[in-house]
């Protein structure tokens, strides 16, 4: 009888997923109703004399008629990272002796998957042509027929639709394309990360790890059936005898339930186990920040009026009025020429002048991180060096390091070619000690230009896509060297906002200003960006002026910098301090289970309420967030809580009121009346299992 049960337990497990090949030579994986097993998937997926689930053209041949054949291996890694197991499977043909490596990690507590390719030919002589790599080319077959819904969002528009959650039916037949525009990952329509849904209550998250141009094809071949291929846009080249590259990486999570949010909430907390940037073996501390009073005084923009002293006065008035932030943050304004405004100069168009201002900082920006660290917080640093402004110290320097375009109409903007192994092994040394000279705690990166124009300019004959690879290469060799050197170091990604968000920047860094939107002072365009983003990814930020509770609590999640005008007697210092206290209260539930309460229409209009749950299971406690719009004549809507256990009572919190009211859950399940009396008002409720 025991045996029986085992092997009946075994069967479950191994028929979780079989490969075969489908009409169109891609491998299909077929789903059943069973939880991943990450081993087992392995070992299918990448079964010696199987179609793997990638694919790439080679001297004008599929690879998918040829592979099968290549000399194959593939080995478990040793590792030291819990929860994580890793494998290199290796293919490699005789002929050239080209080798494409796939480096496997599985995580199977979260029965995910994430594999990434390295090409690197062997020979003396170069390679045969190289294109169309697909670094996912796979189908997933179903157990139950019906349509798939595919759940994305929008990238970066600098707009109030900014990572807006769509979804779109697929039916037989039916498919969708996905790509960035500008060579910036989450430009755009798109962000890098979307969840598929079948009609089995079941779906696969798919996230792609390239911070450039990639490209996603979802189709519904037939019923039951979902196809997914992606990889970089643009690529058709040869290698150079001893010559290695690596592709767009692909993460695989899958997961089972009647309801959707599950599986983005299990993508959330994997993002947070896994895949968030360390510090001592803990997720890197997302910062409450604060600017030195933002564009003060005209007309300087930015920081480019900012002096020594007036930064450390400012911080120290912080510190007065007990409403001390985490990071000071020194945003664009501090390098040299920044504040020559009299002659049209400005943060804008000085960048390659990466130094200090030796006017307004005659020794260096130490005296301002010392003051902080004095004051009990960090000091964050912006920087831009990947544009280059013509005429400007880098340009005339190392003209041998920018790539320009010939005839292009904004003759302006050089950017630095990072892919030159020798430029980026200088841009290391040179920003690592900016650094560590300076005292800086945080390293703040934006890139506002396109850089695909540049990389394409610039190609050698015969190789589409080569500058795009090493550059994209060499900023994550940057961003690791920075990392390594300083252990505590915090990354911040920014590209004009939050358009390169990815999963490859993911672990390194943090979007902590999502969206340049933030100058429009639209506090209902900051609730869009949280509603949305808060769907696919848990670490995220931006600025807040206002400190009305409106305003505020649409800006709030894991991180806030606020930029307010502690010197403006129009603000107040109490309700400065109010804010504060609150967010730190909340802020812990931004790193828990995400809910939306008021569906994914458009977010965007005047006349809705918008409101969202963060749940904690750890304690069956939570938040409701909730916003009645300007325009909204409703007094109150209905929502449904989830992850509510209806057996139990729950105590329920207006903080605003500060009252409390016994709820039965199966109440708060079913139908839970928000109620606002005015429009433009917020509701901030917490709950928890009632004693």
């Amino acid at each position: 009888m025991i045996k029986n049960i085992c092997s009946k337990t075994i069967v479950i497990f191994l028929i979780f997923i079989c490969a075969t090949i489908s009409s169109r030579g891609q491998t299909t994986a077929k789903i059943t109703k069973a939880p991943v097993n990450v081993e087992n998937l392995v070992s299918t997926l990448f079964a010696k004399g199987k179609t793997p689930p990638f694919s790439f053209i080679y001297g004008g041949i599929s690879s998918k008629e040829f592979i099968r054949k290549w000399k194959q291996s593939i080995e478990k890694q040793p590792g030291n990272e819990p929860g994580v197991v890793r494998y290199l499977a290796i293919y490699t043909e005789s002929e050239t002796g080209l080798k494409v490596e796939c480096e496997i990690k599985g995580y199977p507590a979260f029965k995910a998957l994430e594999w990434t390719i390295h090409f690197t030919n062997m020979g003396a002589a170069n390679s045969k042509n190289l294109k169309q790599v697909k670094a996912i080319d796979m189908e997933m077959e179903y157990p139950t027929g019906g349509d798939f819904n595919l759940h994305y969002a929008d990238g970066n528009h600098i707009s109030k639709y900014d990572f807006h959650p769509r979804t779109l039916i697929l039916k037989p037949g039916d498919s969708k394309s996905m790509e960035p525009i500008n060579g910036r990952s989450s430009e755009g329509d798109y962000l890098p990360v979307f969840n598929i849904e079948s009609a089995s209550s079941q779906g696969v998250f798919v996230g792609i790890g390239w911070s450039g141009s990639w490209y996603a094809d979802i189709r519904c071949e037939k019923e039951k059936r979902i196809s997914i291929e992606s990889g970089m846009k643009t690529m058709d080249l040869y290698l150079y005898g001893k010559e290695s590259i690596r592709t767009p990486g692909i993460t695989l999570m899958y997961w089972n339930s009647d309801d959707r949010m599950d599986g983005h909430n299990q993508f959330r907390r994997f993002v947070l186990s896994h895949k968030a940037h360390k510090i001592n073996g803990k997720n890197a501390p997302y910062p409450l920040a604060t600017g030195f009073n933002y564009k003060d005084p005209a007309p300087y923009t930015e920081y480019s009026g900012l002096t020594e002293e007036y930064a450390t006065a400012m911080m120290k008035r912080y510190k007065q009025f007990n409403i001390m932030p985490e990071v000071f943050w020194l945003d664009a304004g501090w390098n040299t020429g920044a504040a020559d405004w009299e002659h049209g100069k400005s943060w804008a168009n000085t960048v390659g002048n990466w130094t200090v201002d030796t006017t307004r900082f005659p020794n260096g920006l130490k005296p301002i991180s010392e003051e902080a660290h004095k004051l009990g917080a960090k000091f964050m640093v912006w920087f831009e060096p990947e544009r280059v402004i013509r005429g400007t110290q880098w340009a005339v320097e190392h003209p041998e390091w920018m790539l320009d375009i010939s005839g292009h109409n904004d003759d302006t903007y050089l950017m630095f070619d990072l892919g030159n192994p020798e430029a980026c092994d200088w841009l290391c040394k040179y920003i690592g000690d900016m650094i560590e000279e300076n005292g800086v705690d945080h390293y703040r990166q934006d890139f506002n230009m396109h850089p695909d124009i540049y990389w394409a300019a610039n190609e050698e004959e015969g190789r589409t896509g080569m500058k795009e690879i090493r550059h994209i290469e060499n900023l994550y060799k940057f961003w690791d060297y920075l990392l390594k050197r300083f252990p505590n170091l915090f990354i911040d990604n920014c590209a004009s906002g939050g358009k390169r968000i990815d999963m490859e920047t993911i672990p390194r860094s943090a979007p902590l200003w999502r969206s340049d939107y933030y100058h429009y002072d639209d506090p209902d365009g900051y609730q869009c960006h949280t509603y949305g983003l808060n769907f696919f990814l848990p670490l995220h930020g931006t600025g807040i002026l206002q400190t009305d509770p409106y305003a505020f609590r649409s800006s709030m999640s894991t991180c806030l910098t606020c930029n307010w005008k502690i010197t403006d007697k129009s603000f107040s210092i109490y309700e400065m301090q109010a804010r504060l206290n609150e967010f730190q209260n909340i802020r812990p539930y931004y790193y828990e289970d995400y809910y939306p309460l008021t569906g994914i229409e458009d977010t965007t209009l005047d006349n809705i309420w918008l409101a969202y749950q963060l749940n904690r299971p750890s304690d069956d406690s939570g938040v409701i967030v909730a916003f009645r719009r300007k325009a909204s004549k409703k007094n109150n809507i209905t929502v449904k809580l989830s992850a509510i256990k209806p057996e139990k009572k729950y105590e329920v919190t207006d903080l605003d009121k500060k009252e409390s009211v016994i709820v039965n859950g199966s109440e708060l399940a079913a139908r839970f009346v928000l109620t606002l009396d005015k429009p433009n008002q917020s509701l901030l409720i917490k709950y928890r299992v009632a004693e």
